[in-house]
């Protein structure tokens, strides 16, 4: 089976994949909207980011109405639209290195550098399809 690449490194198994979603059977399946709003975010964000530091990884990125209310998202998710994607950091300065460059160089909407209070950390980007709409709302420590 011929893998769909959403560009030239991410594919959308990688945007859609959920240990959540196959636990409970889940169809997460985006709309033709959701991928070409994945499609936005690799070409604007991720794309660049892969060039400037080597292979980077999605926790997630699309997320089904189903999903992410199980996956305790909230309800205006940007996940739901395909416009974020949650990229795993092997340590805090890796992330910050992400932070930096997603900030001086690349249009987005929101740019947060999460972290739970289990200590887990990863960073939250998202891209709205129209420029005009990008709030480039950054926060470097956002709890959730």
């Amino acid at each position: 089976m011929k893998t769909h690449m959403l560009s030239e490194h991410f594919s959308l198994r990688e945007f859609t994949a959920s240990a959540t979603a196959e636990k409970y059977h889940i169809n997460n399946t985006p709309d033709a909207q959701a991928l070409e709003n994945m499609r936005l975010l690799c070409r604007q964000v991720l794309e660049p980011l892969r060039h400037r530091f080597g292979p980077i990884y999605i926790n997630s990125g699309y997320r089904c109405e189903l999903l992410n209310n199980l996956l305790h998202g909230v309800g205006n998710s940007q996940h739901l639209f395909g416009e974020a994607a949650d990229i795993r950091l092997p340590n805090e300065q890796t992330g910050q290195a992400y932070f930096d460059f997603i900030l001086l160089h690349c249009p987005f909407d929101q740019l947060l550098f999460e972290y739970s209070r289990f200590g887990r950390i990863w960073l939250h980007v998202s891209c709205k399809r129209h420029p005009g709409e990008n709030r480039r709302m950054a926060r470097r420590r956002y709890q959730v």
